[in-house]
Parts: C-alpha cells; sequence; structure tokens
C-alpha cells in the first residue's frame, strides 16, 4: 500500500479545514523537524522560504501558497531545489474586491471619524464625505480582484479608469487604460492591485502623492511595500490626500501607536481581506489540491515564472 503524502504547515491547520487532508495526506509541521520528511509545504505569507529554508526539506517536491502572492517564496532559490511553486490566483477574488470596497466606501464617507463622533456624544458636523457616484475610481493592476472592483465601481455610477504595464489593451467594457501619472491627476479614489516587485515597491511615493488630484483617497488590499508610509503621513498631513484605507501594511502588524494607525485619516485592518469564511476555505483548499496535484503528477497553478 503506497503511503500517503506529508504535507508541511508553516502555521498550525485550522481544525475547519482538516477534513481536506483526512484520507489524502498527513498534516504535519509546523515545527521545522518535520521539514525533514516532508513531500509539500503549503505555506502562508509570513515566512521566507529560500534556499536556507528549501536545505531543511530533501524530500520536498512543492511549494504551495494559500494566497495569490508569492513575493515570500524565492522562485529562483526553488527551481534549482526541484520544487514547484503553486499559488492560488482566484481563490481571495471575491472575499479581497469586497473588502476593497468595503474600505473604500468607509473611508470616502468618513466613518471612522462619524463612528468616534457618535460615541463621543457629538451632533453631526459638516458634509464632507465623497459621493462615489460621477466620480472616478483609479485602479493600478487589472487583476482578477481589480476587475470585480471595477464592475462595482461602475454599478456606483464612477468612471473607472485603470494603470496595468502588461496590459496593451482594456479587458473590460468601459474601463480605460491609461498612464499611471493621469491615473493619478484624475482619480478620486486610487485602489492598488499590483503584485509585489522591485519595479512597484514603494509605488506609491512622495513624488506619486504629490501628483494625486487633491483631496482624493488611497485604498490598498495589494501589498503594503507598494507604499511608502512616511511619504503617506506627509501628504494627509499636508491635506492634500483626504483620507487612507489600508489592509496591508510594512511591517505587518504595525507596532502599537505606529503613526499609520492612530492617523485620525487612516483606517486599518490587519490583512484580512480575504478572510471571509467562504474564501479562507478557497485558499486551503487550492492551496492543498495544488499541492496533492503536483505530487500525483496533475496539472496546478504553477507560478507564471515557472509555467515557461
Amino acid at each position: 500500500m503506497t503511503s500517503l503524502p506529508r504535507l508541511f504547515f508553516d502555521r498550525p491547520l485550522p481544525d475547519e479545514y482538516t477534513d481536506l487532508v483526512a484520507h489524502r495526506s498527513v498534516a504535519c509541521g509546523p515545527d521545522d523537524a518535520d521539514l525533514a520528511t516532508a513531500d509539500a509545504v503549503v505555506a502562508g505569507a509570513s515566512r521566507l522560504w529560500d534556499a536556507e529554508a528549501f536545505a531543511l526539506g530533501p524530500r520536498l517536491k512543492v511549494i504551495s501558497r494559500t494566497g495569490v502572492g508569492y513575493d515570500n517564496v524565492d522562485v529562483v532559490a526553488a527551481t534549482a531545489a526541484g520544487v514547484a511553486v503553486c499559488y492560488a490566483p482566484g481563490a481571495p477574488s471575491v472575499s479581497t474586491a469586497e473588502h476593497t470596497v468595503a474600505l473604500m466606501m468607509t473611508i470616502t464617507k468618513r466613518m471612522r471619524v462619524l463612528h468616534d463622533d457618535a460615541m463621543a456624544g457629538k451632533a453631526g458636523g459638516p458634509a464632507l464625505g465623497l459621493e462615489l457616484d460621477d466620480s472616478t475610481l483609479g485602479i493600478v493592476g487589472l487583476g482578477r480582484i481589480a476587475r470585480r472592483v471595477a464592475l462595482v465601481g461602475q454599478a456606483l455610477g464612477m468612471t473607472v479608469i485603470a494603470c496595468d504595464p502588461m496590459l496593451t489593451t482594456s479587458p473590460m467594457a468601459g474601463v480605460e487604460l491609461v498612464g499611471f501619472d493621469r491615473l493619478l491627476a484624475t482619480s478620486d479614489v486610487v485602489s492598488l492591485h499590483a503584485p509585489a516587485t522591485p519595479e512597484t515597491h514603494r509605488l506609491m511615493n512622495a513624488d506619486a502623492f504629490a501628483k494625486m488630484k487633491p483631496g482624493a483617497y488611497l485604498v490598498n488590499c495589494a501589498r503594503g511595500g507598494l507604499v511608502d508610509q512616511d511619504a503617506l503621513l506627509v501628504a494627509l498631513d499636508s491635506g492634500g490626500l483626504a483620507g487612507a484605507a489600508l489592509d496591508v501594511t510594512e511591517p505587518e502588524p504595525l507596532p502599537v501607536g505606529h503613526p499609520v494607525l492612530v492617523h485620525p485619516k487612516v483606517l486599518v485592518t490587519p490583512h484580512m481581506a480575504s478572510s471571509t469564511v467562504a474564501g479562507r476555505r478557497r485558499l486551503y483548499e487550492q492551496g492543498i489540491g495544488n499541492a496533492l496535484d503536483v505530487l500525483a503528477g496533475r496539472p496546478a497553478s504553477v507560478v507564471p515564472e515557472q509555467s515557461v
């Protein structure tokens, strides 16, 4: 009888997902000693998987991310070690898009300030919220999640424009592809959906904030490294930027009392955009499924760098 493959989880497998491995594999980890006998890694986003980490698992054939981002995996080192790298590009699309829209609505309607005012017994103040109808939503990176956000924006009456260097034509009716500078200058809300790469690191820097339309808002549910947080605070304090809503920061989590956390024009959630009940299960389903597919020689969602 063939023994079941051993899947190493780099954080404890939640009880509600044990059925996804039952009778198909054996779960082990997160103790590094278990890597010596593991056939695959099912990885979260926090640990760095580099050559040193792969050396701990001589039997590894695949590392499978339970998410769309894989910037914590050294793909070159994995390839050199004979380890396939998989990701789950479709799993968080619905939940992350909904969270993005929720943050956009919350920050443009000043919900954090209004809640604090209500808790303090204050009466309503001046009308300062942004009406999204007839405003412009600028999307940076027009992938799966961003396209869902764009559809909601259009349904709200927003003009949606996008910037994506990987596209030469727009995949969506009514969404115009524009240059990054034009997007910044004309958008009332800028929503980031770009991957974390050397080219996108601190894409939103002092220069980018200076180019934004006065009174605009920033939403980031992609990666914290896309935003220079010091420049963000300067833009907020200068009055040029009306507000920011972030599900991702650098580092994560931010220290208690960090200026970004306590700024009255900022709303932060702790990298939980994909964490609906259905969304989190899809992440584990696809992460585990990809690992088992590679081990069985079946097609899997291998990252683009290894799919050529």
